[in-house]
């Protein structure tokens, strides 16, 4: 296995313009970002980035970017147009597609998602959950439920499980409610499947990408993470980011 981390990223998001250029503690937030994946050492880090200014501040830190077209409706779209340019002959056959505004995550979350492909051949696609933060995420629509059927024995960085559906909605009883978080491995050939397809019914009805994934019959792990990292969405997110970064 030969993995590739991309970070897409684009300047134009709706609650909070500019984003990846965000002063947290002193670095944009994507140069943040790219450090912690560079930590995970699972392979070379690149940004697909939407912008010029996203460029400047990647390279400007040391770092690799490839400017892609502003215009390309999602970060799958754009990390398949960074790696027509990073990787045209296909040496890398796993991408991690790393988000842009998780300035903090783990560089161990990385390396679990990346280990589900390694040692599960029949996986096309890896994710991350973690769990529940309090009881008020069972209902809450904005936080993605993963309902996994999980491997037996799994403990630490080695738990996961296979992936029977997402959803917004409510889950009732007493077994945990795992909350998804938006890092995925792609096999390069389950990527451009993913990429190729139109969305589907159920992508449509609960607005969640990953289950085109599944109607198309891809078969999605999930690793464990202790916590969920830190993400970015709107100004009180951004705050409680600059925050963290303060008191570490």
């Amino acid at each position: 296995m030969n993995p590739i981390v991309l970070i897409p990223a684009r300047m134009a998001a709706t609650r909070l313009p500019n984003k990846p250029l965000a002063d947290i503690g002193g670095l944009p937030m994507i140069v943040r970002v790219l450090r912690q994946a560079q930590a995970a050492n699972i392979g070379p880090v690149a940004v697909a980035a939407g912008d010029p200014e996203i460029v400047a501040a990647v390279e400007a830190a040391g770092g690799r970017a490839v400017l892609t077209d502003p215009a390309l409706p999602s970060g799958s779209d754009r990390i398949l147009a960074a790696l027509a340019v990073l990787d045209p002959a296909g040496v890398h056959d796993v991408i991690i597609n790393l988000q842009g505004d998780m300035p903090f995550v783990d560089p161990a979350v990385l390396s679990a998602c990346a280990r589900q492909l390694a040692d599960h051949a029949d996986a096309d696609i890896a994710t991350v959950v973690a769990p529940e933060a309090s009881s008020a995420d069972r209902s809450n629509p904005d936080v993605v439920k993963a309902v996994l059927a999980m491997d037996p024995g799994g403990q630490g960085s080695a738990q996961g499980g296979r992936a029977l559906y997402f959803t917004r909605s409510t889950l009732y009883g007493d077994a945990p409610v795992w909350r998804h978080i938006g890092i995925y491995g792609y096999r390069r050939a389950a990527l451009e499947a993913f990429n190729a397809a139109a969305p589907s019914p159920l992508e449509q009805r609960e607005k969640l990408e990953q289950l085109r994934a599944m109607e198309l019959g891809l078969t999605i792990r999930a690793a464990v993470a202790d916590e969920a990292p830190i993400s970015v969405d709107n100004p009180s997110d951004l705050q409680a980011a600059r925050d963290h970064a303060e008191k570490n």
